[in-house]
């Protein structure tokens, strides 16, 4: 079995696994209650928090945890909205966001917000200048992602940065559900930013649970009421094997990150080199500085994204169309529709996405089953002919 489908989730790792059960089987107190079994349980969080706030290089106050990368991009961007809406009521996003982005973006437009969404080049990435002409005196947030989460574009988070130095009343989100342990942490993460969001499945951790940063003296308005937890924040009883097993998992991540985002560049080097001059490929994640390592979206022009997916899945070797999350729905492709991609071709775009377990004998056996599924349908959609 051959799984290029990380992008949508990763296997949990064994030892984030046994902390996990540890933690659930050992520490099951609630951290707000006061006795010490409650107390031991409070302090295992704040232990989690320090560790990843370390690690990100944040301070523990600066992290709170959500049930994964959903809800902390709605915590920011509807906190922000709610807090700062006597200041003004003018949003600014890009037309490429992950589904959790670009929703609440349209829930806030239906609630009287003005949204401005960003046009991208070619290459999927917003331009600073447009975002520059889009600033006026009503804007409160501007939430750009980090990585596309479709085709790997890194947004120019840098330069975004520069610019929003000169509006400090405009708070910046990112979403960097896809960015973390790539080896591009500088280029997403600057001292700008004022709220972060991650998502614990996407690196090995258990599903539900996530990250929020939220940098010290930035307010959000509480989407969830209740007992007052992480702060008043986000309430709810924390989810501590969870945040137990992503802390660990974030620290295993990071080590020798350079080495594993090399390793996962290389695999989508080969795939790219090896496809990239036969007839009815289009690439769009090309080999460059500007795109993250580990994703890979290529169209086969003339088979549906879907039926290649399938196609693959029958050899066992397991993608997806442009974005799990809207596969299954009329939001395939959002990203390569906002490049000005012809459909057929959007529509028959897939995604294949790499972590540190992948080889490049996978690589190679992946490229040994698609030359035989390319001559299949070469043949009946006559690619490479005149």
């Amino acid at each position: 079995m051959i799984y290029f489908d990380n992008s949508a989730t990763t296997k949990i790792d064994p030892g984030v696994l046994a902390t996990y059960d540890k933690v659930a089987t050992n520490i099951w107190g609630n951290p707000s209650s006061l006795h010490k079994m409650g107390d031991r349980s409070h302090q295992l969080l704040e232990a989690s928090r320090k560790q990843i706030a370390d690690l990100l290089g944040t301070k523990p106050h600066e992290i709170f945890f959500t049930s994964g990368g959903t809800e902390s991009n709605n915590t920011a961007i509807k906190g922000t909205a709610i807090q700062k809406r006597e200041f003004g009521k003018h949003i600014i996003t890009s037309s490429v966001e992950h589904a959790s982005v670009a929703n609440a973006f349209n829930s806030l437009e239906n609630l009287g917000y003005r949204v401005t969404r960003l046009p991208v080049d070619k290459e999927g990435r917003v331009s600073v200048n447009d975002l520059r002409n889009a600033i006026d005196s009503d804007t409160t947030l501007v939430s750009i992602m980090g990585v596309n989460n479709e085709i790997g574009t890194i947004q120019p988070i840098e330069e975004i940065s520069d610019l929003l130095e000169n509006y400090p009343t405009i708070q910046f989100h990112v979403d960097d559900v896809q960015a973390l342990g790539k080896n591009i942490w500088d280029k997403v993460f600057t001292p700008r930013v004022d709220l972060m969001s991650l998502s614990a499945h996407k690196f090995h951790a258990p599903r539900g649970i996530g990250v929020l940063y939220k940098k010290e003296g930035k307010m959000l308005s509480p989407l969830h009421d209740g007992g007052g937890q992480e702060k008043g924040l986000r309430s709810g009883t924390e989810n501590l094997p969870a945040i137990a097993g992503m802390a660990k998992a974030i620290r295993l991540l990071l080590d020798d990150e350079a080495e594993k985002a090399n390793r996962e560049e290389a695999i989508k080097a080969k795939i790219v080199n090896h496809i990239k001059d036969k007839p009815g490929i289009d690439i769009f994640s090309p080999l460059s500085e500007g795109f993250a390592p580990h994703i890979l979206c290529f169209a086969l022009e003339g088979i549906r994204g879907e039926t290649l997916v399938h196609t693959l899945e029958d050899q066992d070797i397991y993608v997806s169309t442009t974005s799990a999350c809207a596969s299954k729905t009329a939001d395939e492709a959002s990203t390569l529709v906002s490049m000005r991609v012809e459909d057929k071709i959007a529509t028959s775009a897939i995604r294949l996405s790499f972590d540190e377990s992948n080889t490049m004998e996978e690589a190679d056996q992946f490229i040994k089953v698609f030359d035989k599924i390319y001559d299949h349908f070469a043949k009946i959609n006559h690619l490479g002919e005149n």
